[in-house]
């Protein structure tokens, strides 16, 4: 009886350590800057607002989600002196689509 109880206590275990992960949790999600193998459409046109003093206008540009393209309008920032903001860009690598984050250049 022991012995057919540690039999299904085995089986039980095995089956749950396997069937616990479902197959789309096998894989780890793309990171958030990846959306597979499409590219992002192109820009939307915004107007830009009038310069305000101390602030640098970086334009809207596409955010990958859950395997599609959301937008994101353009905003306001802090500008830094000396620097120059160059905006986010999609470039297309070995796996797919992914996002250059903008950065302040000299």
């Amino acid at each position: 009886m022991k012995r057919q109880l540690l039999l299904a206590a085995a089986v039980l275990a095995a089956g749950a350590s396997f069937g616990l992960i479902a197959p789309a949790d096998a894989y780890p999600a793309p990171p958030p800057g990846y959306a597979y193998g499409h590219p992002p459409p192109p820009p939307r046109y915004e107007p830009r607002p009038a310069a305000r003093p101390g602030q640098a206008w970086v334009p809207g540009h596409w955010v990958a989600r859950g395997g599609r393209y959301d937008w994101r309008g353009g905003y306001w920032q802090a500008q830094r002196p000396g620097y120059r903001y160059m905006p986010d860009r999609w470039v297309q690598g070995p796996h797919g689509w992914v996002m250059r984050p903008g950065y302040w250049a000299r």
